[in-house]
């Protein structure tokens, strides 16, 4: 999901009544970043629906792995999910780049943008611990529990790079960076 096209198709969406009230004087400042705002807040629900999607798959993994009593990855097994479900809420109750009148901290046009990129960035991310928490399912299933290590280390480093980026879009809204 390109953050343009989104950008373009919620612009696109706008009723006929908001179009004319977006020619009205300041009218339209105003509703260019709400639109970025909403649009924001789409790509970021379509990241945690991929999650969720990822940690299904785990849970699954999860569960064969305590069914043949593979007690030896377990316990790595039990804090990768803890790191999972860490990632995952912190981006669910994330920011939308919206701050309301009396909030400390405003959240300008410029710095919307620069989120909107950091979540577009991130959609490749999910999608690389998708794709990998679906092989280690896939090689669980398939008796391949010599492999567990392997998998909970490479999807635990995928975690760790998308927490990192998206701790980074958090500096972009405090203003840090």
């Amino acid at each position: 999901m390109d953050e343009e096209k989104t950008y373009e198709k919620v612009k696109k969406e706008m009723r006929l009544s908001e179009k004319i009230l977006a020619e009205l004087p300041g009218f339209r400042g105003y509703k260019e970043k709400e639109i970025r705002r909403e649009s924001d807040k789409i790509i970021r629900n379509h990241l945690y629906r991929k999650l969720s999607e990822a940690k299904d798959e785990l849970k699954r993994v999860f569960q064969k792995l305590s069914d043949y009593r593979r007690y030896e990855v377990l316990t790595d097994m039990d804090r990768l999910m803890a790191r999972f479900d860490r990632i995952a809420e912190k981006i669910n109750h994330a920011s939308y780049g919206y701050a309301g009148f009396f909030d400390a901290i405003k959240v300008d046009e410029s710095d919307l943008n620069r989120m909107i990129k950091f979540d577009s960035e991130l959609l490749d991310d999910v999608e690389e611990i998708l794709k990998a928490s679906s092989a280690f399912k896939a090689d669980i299933e398939a008796s391949k529990f010599d492999l567990a290590k392997k998998h909970i280390e490479k999807v635990g480093s995928l975690i760790e790079a998308l927490e990192k980026t998206f701790d980074e879009r958090s500096e972009v809204i405090l203003g840090v960076k």
